[in-house]
């Protein structure tokens, strides 16, 4: 008797894992479309706001709103792609003043899991790592749009907009004298434009 019930408690934990296993792989994978994709930031110099960007970025994208058990997002930006518009400023960025992208080249966020708050607008949680500090966040991010492109036969195109702020010195961004938020502000805004893609 205790065997059937032990064999029986195997076939269920196997059953269960087989589900699982099917409603992980039921995400389709999406391709990032770097031309029509744009990482931004804002942060406060004393009274006024510098604004900056990445010009490079890479990630996996497996997403399917309905089913969004089997989604999973991976992003990473190398550090050294900043700009603002300014070469002494982001020279200083890159340096160990700030990133130290010598040592740290690589900013990375991974997804755990993902929450639907309605039709266009979810959440990503996820861990963010900067530097040599990972912590977990939950980045609201909206649909913006899902299509069959105009131009491609059997392509589809999806977009989605991520807008969050982090705290620098959560990540030990800014050392010595930049540490203070007395000159640079330690909330930085951050948007995310981004177009994906796949073939049906």
């Amino acid at each position: 008797m205790k065997a059937i019930i032990r064999n029986a408690g195997i076939f269920i934990f196997v059953l269960g894992l087989g589900v699982f296993n099917s409603q992980a792989q039921q995400a389709k994978e999406w391709k990032l479309d770097k031309n029509h994709t744009s990482v931004t930031f804002a942060v406060k110099h004393f009274f006024s706001t510098v604004n900056g960007n990445f010009t490079d970025y890479d990630g996996s994208f497996y997403f399917d709103s309905d089913k969004i058990t089997g989604s999973k997002f991976t992003f990473s930006i190398p550090v050294s792609s900043i700009n603002t518009n300014n070469k002494k400023r982001d020279a200083d960025l890159v340096s160990d003043n700030f990133f130290n992208a010598e040592k740290y080249p690589e900013i990375k966020f991974v997804s755990t899991k993902f929450e639907k708050k309605s039709k266009t607008e979810l959440i990503v949680h996820g861990d963010l790592t900067i530097k040599d500090v990972t912590k977990k966040v939950a980045i609201p991010f909206k649909i913006t749009g899902q299509m069959d492109h105009p131009m491609m036969k059997g392509t589809k195109i999806l977009g989605l907009s991520f807008n969050t702020s982090i705290n620098r010195t959560d990540y030990k961004v800014g050392t010595g004298n930049w540490a203070t938020t007395l000159v640079v502000g330690d909330n930085v805004d951050i948007e995310i434009n981004m177009e994906l893609n796949r073939k049906e």
